[in-house]
Order: C-alpha cells, then sequence, then structure tokens
C-alpha cells in the first residue's frame, strides 16, 4: 500500500507543480531519464532537458490549467483523467486527457498521454 500511496503522492505533486507553472518543482517529479510517450509508443520527450523545453513552452500560456476528474492508483502506477484549459494555435479552448504514469523510487519514469478532441471556445 505504501508503494501506492507514494506513486500517487508523487503524481499529485507533478499536476499541483503543473498548475503552480513551477518547472522546477514539476521536473523534480520526473527521474533524469523519463520517458513521455503519446499512447502507446510515440516518444514526445526523453530526460529532463527534453521535459524542460516541452514544459516551459507550456507553462507560459496564460489560461493553463489542468482539473483531476478521476483518478485510479494500482501499485506503480497512477491513471488520471484530467480537463486541461490552454491555448491551442486555433485559440482557447480544453482538451480531455488521460494520463497514465509509472512512478518508480518516488519519481515519474514514464508517462503515457491518450488525448481526446480539443475544444475550442467561441468568442
Amino acid at each position: 500500500m505504501a508503494e501506492a500511496e507514494s506513486a500517487e503522492v508523487t503524481v499529485q505533486r507533478q499536476l499541483d507543480a503543473f498548475n503552480a507553472r513551477d518547472l522546477e518543482a514539476l521536473l523534480a517529479t520526473y527521474a533524469d531519464d523519463a520517458e513521455v510517450y503519446e499512447h502507446p509508443s510515440t516518444l514526445i520527450a526523453a530526460g529532463k532537458d527534453a521535459l524542460r523545453q516541452r514544459y516551459a513552452a507550456r507553462l507560459a500560456e496564460p489560461n493553463l490549467r489542468a482539473d483531476l476528474r478521476y483518478r485510479v492508483v494500482l501499485g506503480s502506477k497512477v491513471i488520471d483523467h484530467e480537463r486541461v484549459i490552454r491555448t491551442f494555435p486555433e485559440g482557447e479552448g480544453e482538451i480531455d486527457l488521460v494520463m497514465i504514469y509509472e512512478v518508480k523510487a518516488g519519481r515519474i519514469a514514464k508517462a503515457w498521454s491518450i488525448a481526446g478532441a480539443p475544444t475550442l471556445y467561441s468568442r
């Protein structure tokens, strides 16, 4: 049970840092050699330098926020359903994401994202 609690605490710290736009706190939740994939196997970032580049751009969005809808914890795996409000190239909107995290030694080692279709806000 402690492993599941540890995994959940790590993922919650990641979500809190994301919403606070705290890049260093966000990166601290990831292993140095962490890998992030578009599910199932498209690698989109590997290592903290790649994560820093990816998240720095995202965290600059003025309306960015991820709201947790539902969470499942099973051992070292955490599955979150999130609604993310952000600025797309076409304008402001939201997107549903399923994020799957694998936590090892208190850090996110791997993550996979499954994205729904973006919904743009009308003006």
